[in-house]
């Protein structure tokens, strides 16, 4: 009899609108004086308004100054009451700028409120792009928080149940928080922790009164050393040679010992590989991966192997296509932990590493076995140091789905994820993969998702099969949805090829999306990459815009 499968969650606006006839606090329509219900619907419809504009559009279209531009096209942008602050300043490789503003109010960051101005070599506006917070007034929010840093941080932790012991440092932040047609005045708190359930919440505590208004895991699923050459085998018993360093102890009665320990890439913080030794607590990221040779060749030490050799050749990836340094782009450590909890069916990146698990050996065998999990998962640490896309609805499901397109573009021998790390009687019942962008339907979800669906209860890939989930279930729908997106990528990609797919996904990735993009947002940075990159009559922009066209999301 065949194993009924519950899959594990692995791996884990074209112009602006104005809502017509609104006064500048949204109480009446066209003169007719409203309730208080259709008041609070009005101003939740101005909390999160997508702005992407062309420099025709604009006034001062050369001013360099990315603030005076939107001070001076405020009456076009329809901003009111809000000021912006430079977050950050990219160039690129074709010589543009790109400068990402932080919609501020009195001085507090008003939560995935960014609008990124772009500028072309010549010092010209190209376009302008993200979201403002129309509702987000300095005289209607006060600053002053009536409760202590402390006492949020004490509220958020028992909301999440986190032990006593974390292995990182919480943070708290005050920001202004837009949530269900109103803006707070919150402390985010980001509570870390591991487990059975590890957990890398973001709490958002009520700074006027205690209370907890929302939260979301966001653990996304899936002395001296000298430089050494060693080897070992894999999960599949694959020969791998690896990077990695050896070090003398005097005295200890060992003598040398060799580690997982990759010093050999210039302005690189080293690839490091870790072992938790099959626990669910404890010090992370555990011992470093060592041996009394360099040769690692017990079976124990396979997903080690797998991890480390799969982290190097997924930082190549990223350096030789992209110029990319690293996860964070300035040469941080790359960090893995192996052998985490027993019978684990899961990898996940945690906002600071990845950690991987080893399976129960008949869904899953040890999962840093496949390099387009490890693609996947540090690609998520791309995210978080890109366009920090939030881990929920439309945009964590494009969170999710730029996991997995640099996942198939790392593993370039197939559209398929997770192909290496299934079991056999996974294999067996028909599983051979883990998802699938070029046809995602050929999988089923989980019952509990089939409701939300239009009834196939397979994952989507157009538009019309969209899964309209709460956030209860898979943070409503990130790794379910994902497959939308996932299905355009291949559509695009097996007309113009994974290299050119690539450049452009990676472009949209780091410079047009903002942390609450959407699909319909996607489209548009995407469609924009592959101008700036090919033009705008090209065969790249085409194939662009018919694969979108193709599964349903339009402008």
């Amino acid at each position: 009899m065949k194993k009924k499968w519950v899959i594990p969650m692995v791996l884990t606006a074209a112009m602006i609108t104005t809502p017509v006839g609104t006064s500048a606090h949204g109480a009446t329509v066209t003169g007719v004086k409203q309730t208080e219900q259709q008041v609070q619907k009005l101003k939740a419809n101005q909390l999160n308004v997508p702005v992407f504009v062309t420099a025709k559009d604009l006034q001062n279209n050369g001013q360099t100054d990315a603030r005076f531009l939107l001070d001076s096209n405020k009456k076009t942008l329809n901003m009111k009451n809000s000021n912006f602050n430079v977050k950050e300043t990219k160039k690129d490789k074709l010589g543009m700028k790109h400068v990402t503003l932080q919609q501020t109010i009195n001085g507090v960051p008003v939560e995935g409120s960014e609008v990124i101005v772009h500028y072309g070599k010549d010092g010209q506006v190209n376009t302008l792009n993200g979201y403002y917070n129309r509702a987000a007034r300095h005289d209607d929010i006060s600053v002053k928080p009536s409760i202590s840093k402390d006492q949020a941080l004490d509220t958020a932790k028992k909301s999440v149940s986190a032990p006593s012991a974390l292995p990182y440092d919480p943070t708290v932040k005050l920001v202004v928080y837009p949530y269900k047609g109103k803006n707070y005045l919150a402390y985010k708190t980001n509570v870390n922790f591991l487990g059975k359930n590890p957990g890398n919440w973001y709490v958002y505590v009520n700074a006027k009164n205690g209370n907890v208004i929302d939260k979301v895991n966001t653990i996304m699923d899936l002395g001296q050393y000298k430089k050494a050459s060693g080897s070992g085998f894999g999960v599949l018993v694959e020969h791998r040679n690896l990077h990695i360093s050896h070090k003398n102890i005097p005295d200890d009665g060992v003598g040398t010992l060799f580690f997982l320990n990759d010093i050999s890439h210039e302005n690189l913080d080293g690839i490091r590989t870790y072992d938790f030794n099959n626990q669910w607590s404890g010090q992370f990221p555990g011992e470093l991966y060592s041996d009394k040779d360099a040769a690692f060749h017990d079976k124990y030490d396979r997903a080690a192997v797998d991890a480390h050799y799969n982290s190097e050749k997924v930082y190549e990836y990223y350096m030789e296509e992209h110029n990319r340094n690293s996860i964070d782009g300035e040469g941080m450590a790359i960090i893995s932990t192996v052998h985490f909890g027993k019978n684990f069916n899961n990898a996940f990146w945690n906002g600071k590493q990845m950690t991987y698990g080893d399976g129960d050996g008949d869904f899953f065998i040890p999962l840093s076995a496949g390099l387009d999990v490890a693609a996947h998962e540090m690609t998520h640490g791309v995210t978080t140091h890109t366009a920090g896309l939030h881990y929920r609805n439309q945009s964590g499901a494009l969170n999710e789905s730029f996991s997995d397109i640099f996942g198939a573009l790392v593993d370039k021998e197939d559209w398929e994820v997770g192909e290496e790390i299934m079991g056999d009687e996974a294999v067996a019942s028909g599983r051979t993969s883990l998802r699938s962008l070029s046809n995602p339907n050929k999988y089923k979800v989980s019952a509990d998702y089939v409701p939300y669906g239009d009834g196939s209860g397979t994952y989507p890939s157009h538009m019309d099969q969209f899964y309209d989930l709460p956030l209860a279930l898979d943070n409503g729908g990130v790794h379910i949805n994902s497959s939308i997106f996932n299905h355009a990528a291949y559509l695009i990609g097996t007309e113009i090829g994974k290299d050119k797919l690539g450049q452009i996904y990676y472009r949209a990735l780091v410079h047009y999306l903002t942390p609450t993009s959407n699909f319909s947002d996607a489209r548009r940075a995407v469609v924009q990459s592959a101008t700036d990159l090919y033009g705008a009559n090209s065969t790249e922009v085409q194939a662009c815009i018919e694969g979108f066209d193709e599964v349903g999301i339009t402008k």
